[in-house]
């Protein structure tokens, strides 16, 4: 089920010629659930079953994510709360949009961009070669790690140690990807669609580590006792956001947004109100 909450905010002149993919088609999904962000639920679904707030639709923007992946984005209550969703906030308010935010699995984030249901994917999503085949990205807003999260008696010790375990990672995500790299080394990958089902896993013994972003495993580890986190970074990335290929004017609008948060000191702000200086 897809969950849908809409962050209200200013809305003022924004055509949908700035969004390019406003006609796009109905969202196939049954059953959406659309949550105001004054926690008043509404049902946004017509006769058929389809999702009716469509991408460009009386200047909404759009926001794919997935809210697996605390702190970036995570339930709360009835709210999907986290630093990418203030980030779209801040950037819809700066374009005078209302920010609606679909929660959907991570590897339909893009075909979701591509196909214009939504306009922005924000996820803790890295640029990498394969996706900038698929879309584009604005400029970097935050720097990230992947790490390795263990039992504390595991025998892994370092990432040379992953070599035929078994390897927890959410589906699609920059873990999945650096995790692969050790099939090669006799190590069986299981893809999970949250990431706190693989820490489920290795607490229940079925996985033997789990690969994740270093701010999603430490809220993890915080909430299970006798995991840990390796010393050991597997890779630094940064995040940006993603939105459907040749979108050139959005892209150069939410770049304007971003450099604009980036220079007032907000966006630090948004950071720091979520992850604590170590």
């Amino acid at each position: 089920m897809k969950k849908t909450v809409i962050a209200m905010v200013m809305a003022s002149m924004m055509a949908g010629s700035l969004l390019g993919c406003g006609s796009s088609t109905s969202d196939t999904s049954t059953g959406a659930e659309t949550t105001t962000a004054g926690g008043t639920e509404t049902t946004a679904v017509d006769s058929s079953g389809e999702n009716t707030n469509e991408a460009g639709v009386d200047n909404v923007l759009v926001m794919a994510t997935n809210a697996e992946f605390p702190p970036y984005e995570y339930h709360d209550g009835g709210d999907i709360v986290g630093i990418d969703v203030d980030v779209a906030k801040a950037i819809a308010e700066k374009l005078g949009m209302t920010l609606e935010i679909e929660d959907i699995a991570f590897d339909s984030i893009i075909p979701e961009l591509q196909s214009g249901k939504a306009h922005l994917g924000i996820a803790g999503m890295t640029v990498d070669e394969d996706r900038l085949k698929n879309v584009d990205f604005t400029d970097p807003y935050t720097t990230a790690s992947q790490v390795i999260i263990v039992k504390e008696d595991s025998d892994i010790t370092k990432s040379d140690d992953l070599a035929g375990k078994y390897i927890g990672v959410q589906l699609g995500t920059t873990g999945d990807i650096y995790a692969s790299d050790y099939e090669e080394q006799g190590a069986t990958i299981e893809r999970y669609n949250k990431g706190f089902e693989a820490v489920q896993a290795m607490l229940q013994g079925k996985i033997d580590a789990v690969v994740i972003d270093k701010e999603p495993a430490k809220v993890f580890v915080s909430q299970n006792e006798g995991i840990k986190i390796l010393d050991e970074a597997l890779t630094v990335e940064e995040y940006a956001i993603a939105v459907k290929k040749g979108n050139t004017e959005l892209l150069e609008k939410v770049n304007k947004a971003l450099a604009e948060l980036k220079e007032s000191g907000e966006l630090q702000a948004i950071i720091d109100k979520y992850i604590s200086a170590e």
